[in-house]
């Protein structure tokens, strides 16, 4: 009986073809996430806010930045990060000193600022962990800390789920129904690409629907063109140098503590998913090197910071192709696309309700990698420690839906659910008697026989 882990390590022998589309499917999965941070950023300065160019521009270009920077090892993108968002809010109301008589679009810079000096704290991190030893450092990390974080990451997005195909339940079913089908009875280059063909699928079921008449939930119609008309088809992206301003940067920087602890949170999901010890090989001050300076360098050119992907870890686990050239691919398509103003509004057309029916298996996919994680790694939760920790977590992560926000020097900082969560289950398994934890080298899982 032969018995072997189900995963695909080398795409290349899938054939470039297969391959090319496989790096598509991990774009469409970054695409909405990715864009809405400017969009929403755009809210806050009053339209004088950040570009969808230079978003995906900088996405693409930091995921390849970070896939160098740790050995083309880990199969991971870099998109939008939320997180900063509360930063991004508060800098764009500031109207005290040097912002007293700004436009909102002069005060952007100094927003990006902030950014890059959070990206340097990465920088920080890394070297601490370079210098104590990685080995110290997850003696803080157990899979009863990473992995109730993980399901966290994955139910914290439920609710975003829900509100997208709340839409149009017709076209979230289409795209949930068609993503299953194929995952399951997919043959072929079928079976590995469920989330494209979801959205090929159900866009063209929109496509129907729309000719017809139909309408979404709130009366809207269900596809929108007015932006891809009105786009170029070529467009360099509007870059811009950041500014440095001390009230900026503390509205800005502290939220690095958080971000960096989901950092965490992510590389220890993405090497549950694909069976790789990523924090070890080629190590977490690698992942946060790679995470800081691409955030860094968004923000230097006027781009948002960058966080790992979530979503693209899930999409992994669903195709089961491991391979970090086809999160490159993607990363290549997002650079050509920030400067194919056009095309990028044709994808930015897709009906949030499509979005919201396959974030239905991609966010929960999150979670259920997380449940993998404990139960792999054998976390005895009939001690009371272990229950205390998990218990802590789960409600800091779900429960804190706002985040805790307070004030330094005058500038709001939000820690998020996600983050609290992390530095609360940090604290308490490393006060908590009982921590015997003691991290160990991953071995990679090989194919073998019993005879």
């Amino acid at each position: 009986m032969k018995f072997r882990v189900e995963g695909i390590y080398d795409a290349k022998k899938l054939g470039i073809p297969q391959m090319l589309i496989l790096g598509l499917q991990h774009m469409f999965a970054m695409f909405g996430a990715t864009i809405l941070v400017p969009i929403l950023v755009n809210n806050y300065f009053h339209g004088e806010g950040l570009s969808i160019q230079v978003t995906l521009f900088c996405a693409g270009f930091g995921t390849l930045l970070f896939h160098v920077l740790t050995k083309l090892k880990v199969p991971a993108f870099l998109g939008s990060s939320f997180a900063f968002l509360g930063g991004f809010a508060t800098v764009a109301e500031l109207d005290t000193g040097i912002f007293a008589n700004m436009s909102y679009g002069e005060k952007l810079p100094y927003a990006c600022g902030g950014v890059f000096v959070a990206g340097l704290l990465y920088l920080v991190l890394a070297l601490i962990v370079k210098a104590i030893g990685v080995k110290r450092v997850m003696r803080y990390l157990p899979p009863v800390v990473t992995g109730p974080i993980i399901i966290c990451i994955g139910l914290s997005l439920a609710p975003s789920a829900i509100s997208n195909a709340s839409q149009n339940w017709v076209l979230a079913l289409i795209a949930l129904g068609t993503v299953i089908f194929f995952n399951i009875w997919g043959t072929g280059m079928f079976r590995i690409i469920p989330i494209l063909m979801g959205i090929v699928v159900s866009y063209a079921a929109a496509l129907i629907m729309n000719a017809l008449g139909m309408t979404n939930a709130d009366g809207s119609a269900i596809l929108n063109f007015a932006g891809v008309a009105s786009a170029p088809i070529v467009g360099v992206p509007k870059f811009f140098l950041c500014k440095f301003n001390i009230t900026a940067i503390l509205a800005m920087a502290p939220i690095a503590i958080a971000s960096m602890m989901e950092h965490i949170g992510d590389i220890s999901a993405i090497s549950a998913t694909v069976d790789r010890n990523f924090i070890e090989d080629p190590g977490l001050h690698r992942t946060l090197l790679g995470d800081g300076l691409a955030t860094s360098l968004s923000a230097l050119i006027g781009g948002p910071a960058n966080t790992t992907y979530g979503e693209n870890t899930s999409v992994l686990a669903l195709s089961r192709v491991y391979d970090p050239k086809v999160i490159r691919l993607a990363a290549i398509y997002a650079v050509i696309l920030s400067f194919i103003p056009k095309m990028a509004e044709v994808i930015s057309s897709l009906p949030s309700a499509i979005i919201g029916g396959i974030s239905f298996i991609l966010y929960g996919m999150i979670s259920a990698v997380g449940v993998r994680n404990v139960v792999e790694n054998k976390v005895d939760l009939t001690r009371s420690r272990n229950l205390v920790i998990t218990a802590v977590i789960l409600v800091c992560g779900l429960g804190v839906s706002d985040g805790l926000t307070f004030t330094i020097a005058g500038a709001h900082i939000t820690l998020t659910g996600l983050a609290l969560a992390a530095i609360v289950g940090i604290v308490l398994n490393a006060v908590l008697p009982g921590n015997d934890y003691v991290f160990e080298s991953g071995k990679k899982k090989e194919e073998y026989e019993d005879d």
